[in-house]
């Protein structure tokens, strides 16, 4: 399984989704990485310092080349202005995914939006095999988006995964698949 053919800049009706470069660190920082309640339900934790950003993003940059990671910023058409990233993680086949978006964009339909175009670009490519997620059963608005961006539920798992910024305490979480 070699690299995906993703595109560098995903159009959709409100939005710009860009590859991740260098040069969005501080942006990335303060738009949602360094914010208790934006990160609360990631899989890494609150970043603390613009280090750790850039950190991130030489993963970011190398993980692309390599093909095991894709992520994209996501941006309002109308400003440029960054909201929220989203990433698409291969492995052979396999596609897990996660999004983020600043506070101050929460309840406008953007993660759906970008949710939504996402899937549709992950069905062209034929050597997927499988599309997934999982989200702590906390997270009702991540819920909502994936249900909304045609995802399914495929099972509750209980004390499934520590999530750092909520004291590692293993938490119930739900998986959820793209029918393909």
């Amino acid at each position: 399984m070699g690299l995906l053919n993703f595109p560098e800049k995903i159009e959709t009706e409100r939005l710009w989704l860009r590859r991740l470069r260098y040069e969005d660190a501080e942006e990335i920082f303060y738009t949602y990485a360094s914010k208790p309640e934006a990160t609360k339900f990631m899989a890494w934790p609150t970043h603390q310092r613009l280090e750790d950003t850039r950190g991130f993003l030489q993963y970011a940059v190398h993980s692309w080349r390599e093909g095991t990671d894709y992520s994209f910023s996501i941006r309002l058409k109308e400003s440029e202005k960054m909201i929220g990233s989203i990433g698409v993680m291969h492995d052979q086949g396999k596609i897990q995914f996660g999004y983020i978006l600043s506070p101050s964009a929460w309840g406008n339909g953007y993660a759906t939006e970008a949710c939504t175009s996402m899937m549709a670009l992950l069905r062209t490519f034929p050597s997927l095999f499988r599309i997934g997620t999982f989200v702590d059963l906390e997270n009702t608005a991540s819920i909502k988006v994936l249900r909304k961006s045609g995802l399914v539920e495929e099972a509750r798992l209980e004390k499934w995964f520590r999530f750092v910024n909520q004291e590692n305490q293993p938490k119930d979480c739900a998986l959820f698949r793209l029918p393909l």
